[in-house]
């Protein structure tokens, strides 16, 4: 059994992909490559072959009919043999240093007989024109170096979210919860990572800048004028993470308020992109989001919504939505994101 499994999604990624594939070799023989190329109508998936021929036992591709960023995931996860398993997007890449560790780190645990959840790193904004990049670690709110529990971790600062690029998952962890994420959707990688947690009791952090988060690109789904055209797939992964938990039923309190915050900011996300669209229909989709927050579950619409975030973001007015507007602009420099 290889010791990380990692999937690519692919869709038309020849001009990338081959970085990215390359810095996970370094982790060598202990590593599956899993490339999924989605529908591609480039070299993609001939790229894939030559890897796969360049590294064989190591690197695989799979085809598949387009099916979406999602759909390329679950692929990769069925596939998976290794015993954790991790997403790298085709036009991201990883630390060789930091995976080399990484792996070490994972095989004492294994060696201990630690059945580990998940392993957490930093990530990197690899944000084009920015000199100084931005890193994104969690020393403030998980203890390092140690195998520990939701009751260990303190309080996270806004911008600190586990997101798909500082999490390794224990590949079965992710199959017994019965991930499946939607097709033909952007940006589930929020489901991916969010739906697993309830089943997370053992973590660690290693304070290493594993994952680079390369943006930039115009193309790219998290550029926001895209993320304005697709709205209604952003609100539906939100709708999907409020139907997945009653979070008020969580007995973990830091668990229940990590996933609360979670849930909150990707409330306020779409919330800021309804009011930045501002024509009369994408106000009424704000408000219909938050109603089917109360009708999901009215404790949790209480909780999100008194919070100064959730105040401003389900207001109607327009001062208030001027305030989200600048609050929006103010976070996206300071942290870098789109």
């Amino acid at each position: 059994m290889k010791l990380l499994s990692v999937a690519i999604p692919c869709y038309n990624s020849e001009s990338y992909m081959r970085h990215a594939v390359e810095t996970l070799l370094a982790g060598g023989d202990e590593m599956e490559i899993i490339i999924v190329d989605d529908g591609s109508t480039d070299r993609t998936y001939e790229i894939g072959q030559e890897l796969e021929a360049e590294h064989p036992g190591i690197v695989r591709v799979i085809h598949q009919e387009n099916g979406g960023h999602g759909s390329a995931v679950n692929t990769g996860l069925r596939e998976a043999t290794g015993l954790y398993f991790k997403v790298v997007d085709s036009d991201d890449w990883v630390k060789e240093e930091a995976l080399v560790e990484v792996l070490h780190t994972l095989k004492e645990l294994l060696l201990d007989g630690t059945n580990l959840d998940m392993f957490i790193c930093n990530y990197v904004y690899e944000k084009v024109g920015e000199k100084r990049k931005k890193v994104v670690h969690y020393r403030n709110a998980m203890p390092q170096d140690c195998v520990f529990g939701w009751e260990d971790v303190s309080h996270f600062r806004q911008g600190q979210f586990i997101l798909m690029h500082s999490v390794i998952y224990r590949t079965k962890l992710l199959k017994d919860c019965g991930l499946e994420l939607p097709k033909h959707t952007f940006y589930v990688d929020n489901i991916y990572v969010y739906q697993p947690l309830p089943s997370v009791k053992t973590m660690y952090y290693k304070d290493l800048n594993l994952y680079r988060y390369f943006i930039g690109r115009a193309d790219q789904s998290v550029n926001e004028n895209n993320m304005m055209k697709r709205i209604d797939q952003q609100l539906l992964v939100t709708k999907t993470m409020i139907d997945l938990h009653d979070l008020t039923k969580l007995r973990n309190r830091p668990l229940r308020a990590y996933m609360t915050k979670y849930l909150g900011i990707m409330m306020t996300i779409s919330s800021v992109f309804l009011i930045k669209i501002g024509t009369e229909e994408s106000l009424d989709k704000k408000d219909e989001l938050w109603g089917y927050l109360e009708n999901a579950n009215k404790r949790l619409y209480k909780t999100i919504s008194r919070t100064m975030l959730g105040y401003f973001n389900k207001m109607k007015n327009r001062p208030a939505q001027e305030v989200v507007k600048i609050g929006y602009e103010i976070a996206r420099k300071l942290f870098q994101f789109n």
